[in-house]
């Protein structure tokens, strides 16, 4: 399978774009953001859990970064509550075990360093914000790692305050991000809560917040080589 599979070229998805297929698990549904690759894939898609539902264990080849989004997400190591933060590298394993709360997480597969071996949980819902150098925004760091063959890659939460203008400069890694809260403007296209963009390397967006504001999970410099599933 191929899906918004060039990389050289922008891509998005809004929520009036989704489109829900079953996974191999029963309870598990997929809305896929990107991916290349079947079963075993580089990927990025929204996964949603039904109450009390699990997923079969699996061990993560490629690594695999998560953002709870609603409900509670748990596995043999933990329950993690909506604004969990987390990173498994590569050759870690899990079995998902969801309660009665159900969960909806943002699943990256297979975009790992393979030098990159921390393994996090981090309870971003509880992290105060930070004050940025650009008016009108605040932060919370989720993650930094340095790749000799990658890159620098960069993973945040940030909040812009209502009709803030972010102008980025050529990406040398490219840009991706996800729309937590209120809305984003993007070249005369507004993008609500739930849109998902990627701007390619060498992109220079200009992105302002909505009337209300918007908060964002946001990943840099990934993008400047596109590792595969092998």
């Amino acid at each position: 399978m191929r899906l918004n599979a060039d990389f050289s070229h922008f891509a998005s998805v809004t929520p009036d774009q989704y489109h829900w297929v079953d996974s191999p698990s029963a309870g598990v549904e997929r809305m896929m953001l990107d991916r290349i690759g079947d079963e075993v894939a580089r990927a990025t898609s929204l996964v949603r859990y039904a109450p009390n539902s699990q997923f079969n264990r699996h061990t993560h080849g490629g690594g695999e970064e998560i953002l709870v989004l609603e409900g509670v997400f748990a596995d043999e190591h933990g329950r993690y509550p909506a604004g969990s933060y987390l990173r498994n590298p590569i050759g870690t394993g899990h079995t998902p075990q969801i309660g009665e709360e159900g969960a909806l997480i943002l699943v990256k597969l297979h975009q790992f360093d393979e030098n990159d071996i921390l393994q996090l949980a981090v309870p971003a819902h509880r992290l105060p914000w930070q004050p940025d150098r650009r008016p009108g925004v605040t932060y919370k760091m989720l993650h930094t790692y340095s790749s000799k063959q990658y890159g620098p890659e960069r993973v945040s939460l940030e909040r812009w305050e209502a009709n803030t203008l972010v102008s980025y400069p050529p990406l040398a890694g490219g840009l991706e991000l996800f729309v937590l809260e209120g809305s984003l403007l993007s070249d005369e296209q507004e993008y609500a809560t739930g849109s998902w963009c990627r701007y390619p390397v060498g992109a220079a967006p200009q992105l302002r917040a909505g009337n209300e504001g918007v908060q964002l999970y946001l990943k840099r410099g990934h993008l400047a080589t596109v590792k595969l599933p092998s």
